[in-house]
């Protein structure tokens, strides 16, 4: 019996122990990297600044004071000391294109009409005479000391043997009269829809060619580059948006083709910032043939590549913003012009309430005022079919939001993907539209105060891409030429940043898993030379970005 009590208290200690054992929480591996002694601004709501982070996995997996922190470092641990410098959020920009250059002439550096008019006439120098020249579009006349555009009498007057496309942004080509010869355009050529031909006061044709009437050129197919080199300039393109801070982009618009390339980048591990693709359908005809194209369904993807949505264009950009009200004189041609609606009303609502029914989220290019009219009409019709609040479709850009608008957007929860076109192109809107409402353009101010979600970003290579220009646009309302303008549109530096990391985050539904330092969160964030919520306004402009990591790997160190 005694022998029996003994067995029973040894097996009663051995299942004891076990189950002891069984229960314990099992130790968390050390993490592979902390980044200690800094100063963490982390946009987590309600959070304190934080000294120090630990990464494992690609993630974070502390956020604390710089002891605490180091105190879960191991012997494999890599640990930095920041040193006192600032850390924030790695950065996203939410309409992005291209870092602009390509092989047409360079304009880039241009700061008169007369670089413009030299660079042009030594390539015309270099090329034989009745080729096409080309520009690239990483230019605005707002670089310029004249501040307008070169039209066709100034291109004759640097190459009057050869036709020339000069590109400007992504709506408006400037031929010289070689080019408007090639095309057969003349003074009687109707004006497509959507599109317009620029005249002189006195009726001649000046070479400005507006969106839709684009089409009346055909440019010369760009050389065949196979998709090895497409990556090898993407995976080049990406780290120089690396060096500026950035972390993640959101494609505004992208064809299948290229859809194709950054899936392979995916596959190969080559991304170095994480990307969200608008894919882009461009007419109502053969919807469902447009979309096959893309082998995608809405949200397909990862942390890395993601689809976000369909792109589509209501109106025109500086030069043809829809508007309620008509152009500054000359630009409103006696008060009849009021811009360019490039996307017929029946055939975009019917594609939007089409793109709802199966499933897609929209973001809509809308400029002016009466762009947003059109956009809210067709949302308000899909919402009615299949409620989109919730969905996050976007107005991209908003210019110039009426008050009675705001309301429209709140109850159908549409987001702003706001960008600075405004720092670049204010003489430029001042000439198109007057004074006070190109003080309007884009008014984060009062998307916020409106409670209207808001995100930041360029529009590159419309204007040039680095971000930290949009923060300081936004926050003081300064321009490159054109001064402060709607002054009463600024926001705060707290502000800024959170639109331009939760904001981004937000808009593409991934606020829960980055847009912010906190713990769970991926690793994606960057050191800077001075800190943003105490530098001065002007060292914004110009900050000096020293490490980007993403996923907690250094993809940028200068």
């Amino acid at each position: 019996m005694r022998a029996h009590r003994r067995l029973v208290c040894c097996v009663l200690v051995v299942v004891s122990v076990l189950f002891w054992n069984w229960t314990l929480p099992s130790q968390a591996p050390a993490p592979e990297a902390v980044f200690y002694n800094g100063r963490f601004i982390t946009e987590h709501t309600g959070g304190p600044r934080a000294e120090a982070v630990a990464i494992r996995d690609g993630r974070f997996v502390a956020v604390g004071g710089s002891a605490e922190v180091r105190a879960l470092a191991g012997p494999a641990t890599r640990q930095v000391d920041l040193r006192g410098q600032t850390v924030v959020p790695g950065l996203a920009d939410n309409h992005f294109h291209s870092i602009g250059g390509g092989p047409g002439v360079d304009l880039s550096r241009a700061r008169s009409l007369d670089d413009v008019l030299a660079a042009i006439r030594a390539r015309a120098a270099a090329t034989p005479a009745g080729q096409v020249i080309v520009t690239n579009s990483d230019w605005h006349e707002g670089q310029l000391k004249e501040q307008r555009l070169p039209y066709r009498s100034d291109l004759d007057s640097a190459a009057p043997d050869h036709p020339l496309v000069v590109v400007r942004g992504g709506h408006e080509y400037i031929l010289n009269s070689a080019a408007l010869l090639k095309w057969t355009i003349t003074e009687k050529t109707p004006e497509p829809a959507g599109g317009s031909i620029g005249r002189d006061k006195d009726g001649r044709l000046n070479g400005e060619l507006v969106d839709r009437a684009k089409n009346l050129v055909s440019l010369p197919p760009p050389a065949k580059i196979d998709r090895e080199q497409t990556i090898k300039d993407l995976v080049a393109e990406h780290r120089r948006l690396n060096e500026a801070g950035l972390t993640g982009i959101r494609y505004a618009g992208i064809s299948p083709e290229m859809l194709n390339v950054l899936r392979e980048m995916a596959r190969r591990k080559l991304l170095t910032v994480r990307v969200n693709a608008l894919l882009r359908v461009t007419s109502a005809d053969n919807l469902d043939g447009q979309l096959a194209a893309f082998a995608a369904k809405q949200d397909d993807g990862d942390e890395w590549l993601r689809v976000g949505g369909i792109k589509l264009v209501v109106d025109g950009g500086f030069e043809g913003g829809w508007m309620r009200e008509p152009y500054e004189e000359p630009w409103g041609k006696n008060g009849t012009f009021r811009g360019l609606q490039t996307f017929a009303t029946e055939p975009y609502t019917r594609v939007v309430r089409a793109l709802n029914q199966r499933g897609w989220r929209v973001a809509t290019h809308a400029v002016g005022d009466a762009a947003i009219d059109l956009v809210l009409e067709a949302y308000e019709a899909a919402d009615r079919d299949a409620t989109i609040a919730g969905k996050r479709w976007s107005i991209e850009h908003g210019f110039l939001p009426r008050a009675d608008q705001l309301p429209r957007m709140k109850k159908l929860g549409v987001v702003v993907s706001a960008q600075n076109h405004l720092y670049l192109a204010a003489p430029s809107l001042k000439n198109y539209w007057g004074a006070s409402r190109a003080a309007r353009v884009t008014p984060m101010r009062t998307y916020i105060d409106a409670g209207i979600p808001v995100s930041t970003g360029t529009d590159s290579a419309v204007v040039p891409y680095p971000p930290f220009w949009t923060l300081y646009h936004f926050i003081t309302r300064d321009t490159i030429s054109g001064g402060v303008m709607g002054p009463d549109q600024r926001i705060t530096r707290e502000e800024a940043l959170g639109a331009a990391t939760l904001g981004n985050a937000y808009l593409t539904f991934e606020e829960r898993s980055r847009g912010s330092i906190e713990e769970g969160k991926l690793a994606d964030f960057i050191v800077l030379a001075k800190d943003f919520l105490t530098c001065s306004e002007k060292d914004i402009e110009s900050m000096t970005v020293l490490t980007t990591a993403v996923g907690g790997q250094v993809v940028f160190s200068r």
